[in-house]
């Protein structure tokens, strides 16, 4: 198994050990300041894993270990990477004032992104086309991650206020946006494929 394989399948591991983390009571009941323990050691994870992220890639281009399992795993790691994160984010904040930082209708629009982008690049392959990441699916994920981080950050407070979790919020509503943009991005410029196939 190459480096960069390595390196995905080890970021896939590390999604089940974020979840556990947060329905294990004991990390959420201590503190370490003003952050949980449950909060600490996934911000720490999910940095860790994004930091994969961009390291498999760099590597595979650099190194030509470009393989087919990489092409289906890193994109596929990606996905349940975030999709778990604010997933424990939601289910942490609910019921809180900061309920709104990440609602469950914004992990709905952005799997439904994932999952149309998923469908139309099953398309192009059947037709011989590989569709490369554009410009507003690359800012799209890299600004969910940093989005993310902040996010679990959200309990760190200056004079009373959650400027993390604030600026986290912000920059999530802007992934969002990238994300419906990168989604319409995909079907227009493969709408041709899209058109063939009905």
């Amino acid at each position: 198994m190459t480096l960069p394989n390595k390196l995905t399948m080890f970021r896939i591991v590390l999604i089940p050990l974020m979840v556990v983390v947060v329905y294990v009571p004991f990390f959420s009941s201590v503190n370490v300041g003003c952050l949980s323990l449950a909060n600490l050691i996934n911000v720490i994870i999910f940095t860790v894993a994004s930091l994969t992220d961009f390291l498999d890639g760099w590597i595979a281009r650099k190194y030509n270990l470009v393989t087919t399992f990489g092409k289906f795993a890193d994109p596929l790691a990606d996905k349940l990477l975030v999709v778990s994160a604010m997933v424990v984010l939601c289910t942490q904040l609910q019921g809180t004032e900061f309920s709104w930082f990440i609602p469950g209708w914004v992990i709905i629009a952005i799997l439904c992104r994932e999952f149309i982008v998923s469908g139309i690049r099953l398309v192009a392959v059947e037709r011989g086309n590989v569709i490369a990441a554009g410009f507003l699916g690359k800012l799209k994920t890299a600004t969910t991650m940093v989005a993310i981080i902040f996010l679990f950050l959200y309990q760190i407070e200056f004079n009373g206020i959650a400027v993390f979790g604030y600026i986290g919020a912000v920059m999530m509503y802007l992934a969002l946006i990238f994300t419906i943009l990168s989604g319409i991005e995909y079907f227009w410029k493969n709408r041709k494929v899209i058109l063939e196939s009905i």
